[in-house]
């Protein structure tokens, strides 16, 4: 009900609730725009048109506005760049010259440019803000401050806001926050740690542009409006397969310093693809401005994604990627880029309405053509003997076609042969003369189609819901980690890949064409031959895995694959050999993204895994509902439990939720654990303690700075985190070095700084949690690829 009412205050803010009367006369209130990187790409060429639409629509109505442009330069530098860009804006078509004219010029006048670099800086715009409101005498609607800046800066740049330039009067106050939002689960969980300190999640909008294609923005409406018609055939016994598809015919010069960091599935899969697909696969909520049901719609579609891993992905490289890498990057010329420019993932819903049904999220840079769609295709029961060209035998489609290629408009296409959806929303028309081009194989005229009547650019669409408070169109924290936990096993699958390399263009001919085979997808040509000046660098399968000590401990390092598969095969030699000893094996596993591509491989590589024999425990577990996507227990059970037969009493999950409370230490969940532990393992000593090591060291939950003294003989405790959520609950060390093998694993160059300190310093024990594992009479074991131990 609470999080219904701010929904509602936030919409009767932006319709314009904050005005206030003043005498008999009603003042309307001011709305001021902050645009940080205002002189960069993205401002030039879409948010200042974007913003000068809002302002045209909205000054009608009386609303004033002041914009600010801000970035790192000096006023005097970056005055006349921005003023450049803002002269550049046009106006819509309904609008007259004579008009336009004139809303130019007042946007001119309202814009000015503000350096935007220091504290100071932004409390002198406070002071500004606040001045100009006093000296117009307008009363505050709100302020909007869009970061259209790199996100590293992010969490700074909300601290300086949140501490100087938040609104006062209960005048609303809105972030946007441009993608990428995170490489990883875990680097986009301590994004939204950081910026959870500063602003709350209602104020932040993560935007993702395109959700803002009106053909995207139209899926849901089409599929409610639709609803008779697609009930019956929206599921498993009709639909053959779902297609999301952007080709691309450009490079990526210019971009190469994030390009090659991130990456095709980065860039586009994780984020636009998978938000079409789950508007494809979500039940329709009941009512469309309800954005939390819309958000835990998409987090049901997530949670039924089964896993994936190296063989649910195909990747690719243009040919003249890495010479371009070496000289934008200015890297030698044996220095070999494995970042994909092409990936071609199949996803597999554990969902009984899609069960079986493939979907296909394909992208890539230089391909044969630019054009983007979404696609589900109906199984078809007719079969022509002699007329293949019957319009029964055409096959039965649904196509949200975002534009360009041969089909240049934004539109909604249904097969005739399917149904004539209806046309409800007032902003779209029906096609009626069909052109002479062809949509996948078939003539336009075999199709009924929908497109807007005005075409709008996205940034434009989401700038207008921005200022309305519509949060639908936008990423949710839940929305953005669950979405994290999918991709980031796959990422680490691929980290050593060597893509296919692709001549770019028409000469890809069939290079890239793919084949399903029941879970997995593979290239359709098998045989790729690749000159050695093509390879370069040195390829990760010539590795094997090898063995050694560190910090006088065992050790294995390998690539990140190599180490996982060696990590699993341990695992399951350990099992075997504590079922045949004593009947039972006892596992504790950790939580945090490193374990998740051992969970998969766990999964669907090692069927003959001890698993009726295996109990399973919780190395720690945060202070949150074991539903929430921020649970350890949450995400074991989706990457591993549930894909595995293992009896529902051999999961131990830890009890941190009791008499509907969170952690309470009177409600005696850690004792409570601590005994069933005693209960069920043989002289409490787990046969296979996993555990996972922080970037401070840390292991389980056990921080620097907890006082583990006090912990004594407890196996089981409560302890506090420096990141959010604050609360733990974890084995001790006491219960973790009476385990008979621990595994440390250490994966990422991102751990390569503390495989260093602790090289040096590894008797550490108050700056190093992790260098108190030390089992007795055990033997601990560290597992690590090479990328953290070699940097």
């Amino acid at each position: 009900m609470l999080v219904t009412a701010l929904l509602l205050l936030v919409t009767l803010c932006a319709l314009g609730g904050h005005a206030e009367k003043t005498g008999d006369a009603e003042r309307p209130g001011h709305v001021s725009v902050v645009v940080l990187g205002a002189t960069g790409d993205l401002a030039k060429k879409y948010l200042w048109q974007g913003f000068f639409q809002l302002y045209v629509e909205q000054v009608r109505s009386g609303r004033s506005f002041s914009f600010y442009g801000g970035g790192q330069r000096t006023a005097d530098v970056a005055t006349p760049i921005l003023f450049e860009a803002l002269k550049t804006v046009s106006c819509p078509k309904e609008v007259s010259q004579e008009r336009c004219a004139v809303l130019k010029d007042q946007f001119l006048r309202v814009s000015q440019y503000r350096q935007l670099k220091t504290l100071e800086n932004y409390q002198d715009l406070a002071q500004h803000i606040e001045q100009t409101l006093k000296k117009d005498n307008v009363t505050e609607a709100g302020r909007l401050f869009y970061l259209s800046v790199p996100a590293f800066t992010y969490a700074d740049i909300a601290d300086k806001i949140n501490n100087s330039c938040r609104p006062s009067g209960g005048a609303w106050f809105r972030v946007v926050l441009e993608k990428p939002f995170g490489h990883s689960l875990l680097s986009a969980e301590e994004l939204a740690s950081r910026l959870g300190s500063s602003l709350k999640e209602e104020e932040m909008y993560r935007i993702d542009h395109y959700l803002g294609k009106q053909v995207i923005a139209k899926i849901l409406p089409f599929r409610m409006e639709n609803k008779e018609f697609l009930d019956p055939i929206w599921n498993k016994h009709h639909i053959e397969r779902v297609e999301v598809v952007v080709k691309e015919t450009l490079d990526v010069k210019g971009r190469m310093s994030f390009y090659d960091e991130y990456g095709v599935i980065r860039d586009v899969i994780q984020n636009h693809l998978t938000e079409v697909m789950m508007l494809l696969t979500m039940r329709p909520p009941s009512n469309m401005s309800n954005s939390e049901e819309v958000v835990q719609n998409k987090l049901q579609v997530l949670s039924s994604l089964l896993p994936l891993g190296r063989n649910q992905a195909v990747i690719g490289q243009y040919q003249e990627y890495s010479s371009q890498v070496q000289l934008e990057l200015n890297k030698t010329k044996d220095r070999r880029s494995l970042t994909p420019t092409f990936a071609a993932v199949l996803l597999r819903l554990d969902d009984a309405q899609y069960e079986g049904v493939p979907v296909l999220l394909l992208s890539g840079k230089m391909l044969d053509e630019r054009v983007g769609y979404a696609r589900v295709l109906f199984k078809n029961d007719m079969f022509c003997l002699q007329n293949d060209n019957s319009v029964h035998c055409k096959p039965k489609q649904i196509v949200f076609y975002f534009g360009h290629g041969s089909l240049q408009y934004p539109a909604v296409l249904v097969s005739k042969t399917l149904f004539k959806p209806v046309l409800v929303d007032g902003e779209w028309k029906e096609v009626t003369e069909h052109s002479n081009v062809k949509v996948f194989g078939s003539p336009l005229s075999d199709f009924y189609v929908q497109t807007p009547k005005e075409q709008r650019e996205a940034y434009s669409e989401l700038i207008s819901r921005i200022y309305a408070g519509e949060k639908n169109s936008f990423i949710s924290v839940e929305n953005l980690l669950a979405s994290w936990s999918v991709w980031t096993p796959l990422l680490s699958s691929l980290y050593t890949e060597f893509p296919r390399i692709y001549p770019g263009g028409e000469d890809n001919v069939d290079l890239l064409d793919v084949q399903l085979k029941g879970n997995d997808i593979k290239f359709k040509s098998e045989v790729v031959i690749i000159r050695p000046d093509q390879m370069g660098g040195t390829s990760g399968g010539g590795y094997q895995a090898i063995h050694g000590k560190f910090c006088d401990t065992d050790m294995v390092s390998a690539w990140t694959e190599q180490l996982v598969e060696k990590l699993a095969a341990d695992l399951q030699e350990a099992a075997e050999a504590a079922v045949l000893e004593s009947g039972v094996f006892h596992l504790a596993l950790s939580g945090g993204s490193s374990p998740l591509a051992l969970f998969h491989r766990l999964a669907f590589h090692h069927f003959s895994f001890p698993w009726r024999y295996t109990h399973v425990w919780m190395v720690d577990e945060r202070c949150v509902s074991p539903t929430q996507v921020e649970s350890n227990f949450y995400l074991l059970h989706n990457h591993l439990l549930q894909h595995v037969k293992i009896p529902y009493f051999n999961i131990h999950p830890m009890p941190v939720e009791l008499n509907r409370r969170l952690c309470v230490e009177e409600d005696g969940g850690a004792q409570m654990y601590q005994e069933l532990i005693t209960q069920l393992v043989n002289g409490s000593s787990f046969h296979f303690v996993l555990l996972g090591v922080g970037y401070d060291g840390h292991v389980a939950s056990l921080f620097r700075g907890t006082e583990v003294e006090k912990h004594g003989e407890q196996l089981v405790a409560l302890t506090e985190s420096p990141t959010k959520p604050h609360q733990r609950m974890s084995l001790t060390f006491t219960a973790i070095n009476h385990a008979r093998r621990v595994a440390l694993l250490v994966i990422g160059k991102q751990k390569h700084e503390l495989v260093t300190q602790l090289s040096r310093l590894k008797n550490d024990k108050d700056r190093y949690p992790v260098t108190r594992v030390s089992p007795s009479p055990g033997k601990s074991v560290w597992y690590m690829d090479y990328d953290a131990l070699l940097g």
